[in-house]
């Protein structure tokens, strides 16, 4: 087992590694003038089950291509298995047509990063589930709820706690945390978005007064749907209001948002590497490095991956 990464999030594949005692393998990613990306691995790697690890976060196009060119670079040097790890799958929010003449792009990347020569995936907390049956090898998709649990038992494990979902699709997430939290009550946020990028708060379903609401999603990007029902959930007498996010994307001016926000804390794990550093007391990061390192290890084994969440 040998472990290749890209440029996309650095600090999360040296802690893959150490927890894995298995030092990445030298290589080059360059770019040449006008931006082509050039990968020289300079080790030998022929007949090795390789791991590649590589967010497709921002910049997405050029961690995608670097991804690609790896992948591709492997496959020319006669690995014998290769896997793209994929902390955080960039494109995963368009997963289906929302109109005529529009892509499914989560599709085509499915299949770019197949005919680069992957021969399976690990990823973690996939947008849609049903992406997962975009590729055509074998997939497996890790969740972060066990890692969210332990933190918030940790921290607030002896308060009145309500986990809340921040629109009907999440529902499936929300309760599968409250169910690690000792069956913790579950309330939904209604929510009507009006165009791209906006939400407006409608109403919560479920009784949270007087209780340390934490709200649960997959992606948090602009911040504004966790602001607004933040703001919701305290008119209705939440007692305090947190959120735990898989993957912390926060574009524009999120950080600035949830620091005027209403919010205690916004938590999100290590999946996305932001190149300057989080300026804001109320965003946290949770590092995912062993649920990676121990899935990697257990793929590399041919043992089971799924007994991780049992």
């Amino acid at each position: 087992m040998k472990l290749l990464a890209g440029n996309s999030n650095p600090p999360l594949a040296k802690a893959i590694a150490d927890y894995l005692e298995s030092p990445l393998i030298k290589a080059s990613v360059k770019r040449f003038a006008d931006e082509e990306i050039f990968v020289e691995v300079h080790e030998n790697v022929r007949g090795q089950d390789m791991f590649v690890i590589q967010s497709t976060s921002y910049p997405a196009n050029d961690n995608m291509m670097e991804l690609l060119i790896m992948i591709d670079t492997l496959r020319r040097a006669s690995a014998k298995r290769i896997t793209a790890v994929l902390p955080y799958f960039g494109y995963a929010r368009q997963d289906r047509k929302p109109g005529p003449r529009t892509p499914i792009s989560a599709k085509l990347v499915a299949n770019l990063i197949t005919e680069a020569g992957a021969d399976r995936v690990l990823t973690m907390d996939l947008h849609a589930g049903q992406i997962q049956g975009f590729f055509d090898i074998p997939t497996d998709n890790l969740w972060a709820a066990p890692v969210m649990a332990a933190d918030i038992q940790a921290r607030y494990g002896s308060k009145d706690l309500t986990i809340v979902s921040p629109d009907v699709g999440g529902v499936v997430r929300a309760r599968s945390l409250a169910k690690r939290l000792d069956n913790a009550p579950l309330a939904i946020v209604d929510k009507r978005r009006e165009r791209a990028g906006e939400s407006e708060v409608m109403n919560i379903i479920g009784d949270v007064e007087g209780q340390v609401c934490i709200l649960v999603d997959d992606i948090v990007d602009s911040g504004g749907t966790l602001c607004n029902a933040a703001a919701a959930m305290k008119e209705q007498g939440a007692k305090e209001v947190l959120a735990y996010c898989s993957h912390g994307v926060l574009s524009g001016a999120a950080e600035a948002r949830v620091s005027k926000s209403e919010l205690t804390e916004l938590v999100v794990t290590d999946s996305i590497h932001h190149e300057g550093m989080i300026d804001s007391d109320k965003i946290r990061k949770l590092t995912i490095a062993p649920l990676f390192g121990e899935a990697i290890s257990r793929i590399a084994d041919e043992s089971s991956v799924s007994s991780l969440f049992d």
